[in-house]
C-alpha cells in the first residue's frame, strides 16, 4: 500500500500586507488553516478576497509578511499540492481532455500517469462525453466543471476557489456544490470566496470576513451566521452596502 505524502498543512498566514497602485490593499492579515475544512472568505467588493487567494496560492508575492506551508512552498515529492479554480475558467485551445492532460504534464507527471488521471477525472465528474470537445466551446457551467476536474486530477490537498459559481444558473451551481462536497469527503481542504450567502451557509465550516483589506472576523460558520461579532459583518449579512 502506497504511503500518502506528508501534509502541506497547516497553512500559516502571518502579518500579510499587499500594496498596489500606491494603496494598501491587504493590511496585517494573520490566520492559520488546517485540514479537512471548508473556509469561506467573505466581504464586500474590494475587500481583498480574490487577492488573498492569489497570495496564498503563490501567484503573486506579498509586500510584507508571509504565507508558509508546512512543507516548503507546498511542494511534496516534486509536485505542488494546492490548486486554484478561477471565477472565469481559463481554458486552453484544445479539447476538454487535453486541458487536463496538459495541466498534469506541466506539473511534471509522466504521459502514462497524465492519461490515467485524465480518464479518472472525466469519469468522476461526468465529463466523458465532452472529452474530445473543444474546451472553449463548452458552456460556462461545463467549463467550470472541467476546471474543477482538472484541479482534482492534480490530487491537491488544498483547493482554492474564487467565486466558482457567480456566473452560473441555480441548477449548475448545485452541481458544482455537489462536486465540492465530494472533494471535501475525500479530505480536500476547500478555501473559497463567495457572495452567495445561501451557498456560504450550505458549504462553510469557517468564515474569514474581510473589509477594506483587513481581517475583522474569524469564526465558525454557525457562529458567524447566527450573529457576527462586528458591526461590519452584521451590515454585510443584512444586505447593506459597505465601502
Amino acid at each position: 500500500m502506497r504511503t500518502p505524502p506528508p501534509s502541506i498543512l497547516p497553512l500559516a498566514v502571518s502579518h500579510l500586507d499587499y500594496l498596489g497602485g500606491g494603496r494598501v490593499l491587504l493590511n496585517d492579515l494573520s490566520f492559520e488553516i488546517s485540514g479537512g475544512r471548508t473556509v469561506l472568505i467573505m466581504g464586500p467588493n474590494g475587500a481583498g478576497k480574490s487577492l488573498l487567494l492569489r497570495l496564498c496560492h503563490g501567484l503573486i508575492a506579498p509586500s510584507g509578511g508571509n504565507v508558509r506551508w508546512r512543507q516548503p512552498d507546498g511542494i511534496v515529492a516534486g509536485h505542488k499540492r494546492h490548486a486554484m479554480v478561477f471565477q472565469k475558467p481559463v481554458m486552453l485551445r484544445r479539447s476538454a481532455g487535453a486541458n487536463i492532460r496538459h495541466a498534469l504534464s506541466a506539473a511534471g507527471f509522466s504521459a502514462g500517469t497524465s492519461a490515467e488521471r485524465t480518464r479518472l477525472a472525466l469519469k468522476k465528474f461526468g465529463l466523458e462525453a465532452l472529452a474530445d470537445q473543444p474546451a472553449r466551446l463548452l458552456s460556462g457551467g461545463e467549463q467550470q466543471r472541467l476546471a474543477i476536474a482538472r484541479a482534482w486530477a492534480l490530487h491537491p490537498e488544498v483547493l482554492f476557489l474564487d467565486e466558482p459559481t457567480s456566473q452560473l444558473d441555480p441548477g449548475t451551481t448545485l452541481k458544482i456544490e455537489e462536486m465540492l462536497g465530494a472533494l471535501k469527503e475525500e479530505g480536500v481542504t476547500l478555501v473559497m470566496t463567495s457572495h452567495d450567502l445561501g451557498q456560504a451557509r450550505r458549504l462553510a465550516d469557517r468564515v474569514l470576513f474581510l473589509n477594506r483589506g483587513r481581517l475583522i472576523e474569524d469564526a465558525p460558520a454557525a457562529v458567524f451566521f447566527a450573529g457576527p461579532a462586528c458591526a461590519e459583518a452584521r451590515a454585510f449579512l443584512a444586505g447593506e452596502l459597505l465601502w
